[in-house]
């Protein structure tokens, strides 16, 4: 069973592993409460899995050790996993789905492990690894269902609570639920009037939906960019401590994590995947309710692929307002483009791109379209934009 005595020696052991990671006070992210960041991002291999993966790995016995560990994983729980067994000098097997970052695969390889690709998401790998071991002995590894793995994941709520004892509230990525078990299992226990709030995706809320329906809920399908967190079913442990220790769970969406990942990025200088981004993204669109609190959130991984990082900033800068596409009508005469040209920077916005179209099936003979990408400040400059090509006599066709 999970007690503090527990998670404690789970500390013990990952003292000489792990690093206590920094709290970040995290003023530009908030008016309303003192917002902290818990930056496991900056852990080993670039997220907290580490802590549960080493371990329940490091209590094997010498047999279990001779025949090898398999796990399954998105991409950070493989990187843990490997790493601890490389620590232990033993075999590892990890199946990932192919939707995993080639920068965490490769991440992976490097620690030693054996590599199989699973068509799917977590859940495939999942099924294909108890295949595995199954046929190997190999002792499975389970990202978040295993009390050890949450006793180790835990030990992220004993520092939490050493770096600021009057916390009030933590918020919590969540997709299995192996992190948020141990935090809110550890701070509820050492401080039982700490709020804990998990944070979900909204192409993958399967806690949420188990919660809201007082039952196990399993997804048909997930989709979203917090590969992390995108698991269809909770764990039979997580599932249970989480009912009885969290306070509620919210859900954001992709176009919030980037915002959230481009947030952190700019006012505070640290990069995060999605997974890790989406506590910041709860406290951003206001879903938390709390006001003048002291507030820890877990940036619970950093281990996010370059390209899918430049997609996810242009969908952040979108979404916050910090571009724009325009497209203007225009009647083909000379200066045209001048006139448009002039308003954009009378206005102080920038011109990203700029694409001239004279031969629009859907348009008259002697017109044209403006196809704009342009640099703003936010939603708003964007409308004064608009409103005054408008009142120069440009038709805007779409935004």
């Amino acid at each position: 069973m999970l007690s503090l005595d527990k998670i404690k020696d789970c500390a013990n052991i990952l003292k000489d592993i792990t690093r206590a990671t920094d709290m970040i006070e995290a003023p530009a992210l908030s008016s309303k409460n003192k917002i902290y960041l818990k930056t496991e991002n900056l852990q080993r291999t670039g997220s907290f899995k580490i802590r549960g993966a080493y371990c329940k790995i490091s209590k094997l016995t010498d047999e279990e050790k001779s025949k090898g560990v398999i796990a399954c994983s998105a991409g950070n729980h493989a990187q843990g996993v490997a790493l601890a067994a490389e620590h232990e000098g033993i075999s590892s097997i990890i199946c990932l789905p192919d939707i995993a970052p080639i920068s965490k695969i490769e991440a992976t390889k490097k620690y030693g492990a054996n590599i199989v690709r699973v068509n799917g998401v977590y859940d495939d790998a999942y099924n294909r690894a108890l295949e595995i071991q199954q046929q190997t002995g190999r002792t499975f590894i389970h990202p978040f269902d295993d009390i050890e793995i949450i006793a180790g994941q835990g030990t992220v709520g004993l520092e939490i609570f050493e770096q600021l004892p009057e916390i009030d509230a933590v918020v919590v990525p969540i997709g299995g639920g192996g992190l948020i078990s141990g935090i809110a299992y550890t701070l509820k226990n050492l401080k039982p009037g700490i709020k804990v709030y998990g944070v979900q995706a909204s192409g993958a809320p399967s806690m949420y939906n188990s919660i809201k329906n007082k039952e196990i809920s399993e997804l048909s399908s997930v989709s979203t960019i917090a590969d992390g967190i995108a698991v269809k079913k909770p764990g039979i442990f997580t599932y249970d401590i989480c009912t009885k220790y969290v306070d509620d769970i919210f859900i954001v969406s992709d176009d919030e994590i980037s915002t959230a990942i481009l947030t952190l990025i700019e006012k505070q200088k640290i990069i995060s995947e999605g997974a890790g981004a989406v506590a910041i993204a709860a406290v951003l669109f206001d879903k938390i309710p709390l006001k003048n609190k002291n507030v820890v959130c877990l940036v619970s991984g950093g281990n996010i692929d370059v390209t899918i990082l430049s997609r996810v900033i242009n969908r952040g800068l979108l979404k916050a307002g910090r571009t724009a596409n325009l497209k203007i009508a225009l009647t083909d005469r000379p200066g045209q483009l001048r006139d448009v040209s002039r308003i954009i920077a009378n206005l102080n916005a920038n011109v990203i791109s700029i694409y001239h179209n004279r031969a629009d099936e859907n348009m008259p003979i002697d017109d044209c379209f403006l196809d704009l990408v342009l640099e703003t400040r936010d939603h708003k400059h964007i409308e004064i934009i608009k409103k005054e090509l408008i009142l120069e006599g440009f038709e805007i066709v779409n935004s």
